[in-house]
């Protein structure tokens, strides 16, 4: 048997406090809270703010010096651009997210890097949707593994084969992104290659880790605690 042609597993670890990633892209949504965004904000190698996220970081004592700032520059004033190193993008075609991701996407040795996302959810739900879709797009098109951490849990673009390190009752959630087939391992529920994205929500892991079998393209939530039971 050629094992050359076994779909390659892909392997994600636990998000948790100590959990390092070289690029941080912080949005202008609901700045985060918890410890483990902070912690990822506070020990990133580069932190990339999207326009007005750069007001959020230095107000939260991150020094001017180490954000770059990736935008049409509309919401961040005059006096903050001449303090940051700030890289216009007027184009009108993407939002700030993307624009921000594009450019570190195309910095020296990003293929394959993990990226995570900070405040790009909350205030509007308009924008929260579209900038968790996107983190697909990023997947797909940038080459890169991006991850959308809030305070509340983690979301996650994976196909194929896909492993995750879990806890017992840890919510897991997945919204499928073109598979035909999709089975899991180490859940409450076994899933399905779901027609609608609210049906692969609200499942729970059983030990320390998950296995999805796809053969497409899917999305995955994870919560940062366990569900208490009552």
């Amino acid at each position: 048997m050629d094992t050359n042609d076994e779909p390659q597993m892909n392997c994600y670890p636990l998000i948790r406090q100590g959990t390092r990633f070289d690029t941080v892209i912080v949005a202008n949504g609901a700045f985060p809270e918890g410890a483990v965004a902070l912690d990822v904000i506070h020990h990133a190698q580069r932190i990339i703010a999207c326009d007005g996220g750069a007001e959020m970081l230095i107000a939260r004592g991150i020094e001017p010096r180490k954000i770059t700032v990736v935008g049409d520059g509309d919401s961040i004033t005059p006096a903050l651009k001449e303090r940051l190193h700030f890289i216009q993008v007027d184009e009108q075609n993407d939002n700030d997210l993307t624009k921000a991701t594009r450019y570190v996407a195309g910095l020296p040795r990003m293929k394959g890097a993990t990226v995570a996302y900070l405040a790009a959810t909350g205030k509007r739900e308009d924008h929260t949707m579209a900038n968790i879709s996107l983190l697909m797009r990023y997947y797909q098109e940038f080459d890169l593994h991006p991850v959308m951490l809030t305070d509340y849990g983690y979301f996650i673009p994976t196909c194929m084969e896909s492993r995750f390190e879990t806890f017992a009752r840890q919510q897991v959630s997945i919204f499928n992104f073109g598979c035909k087939r999709l089975e899991s391992e180490g859940l409450v529920w076994n899933t399905r290659a779901f027609d609608s994205l609210w049906q692969g929500t609200l499942n729970e892991a059983q030990g320390n880790h998950i296995c999805l079998h796809g053969d497409s393209f899917y999305l995955v939530y994870l919560t940062l605690e366990e569900k208490i039971k009552r």
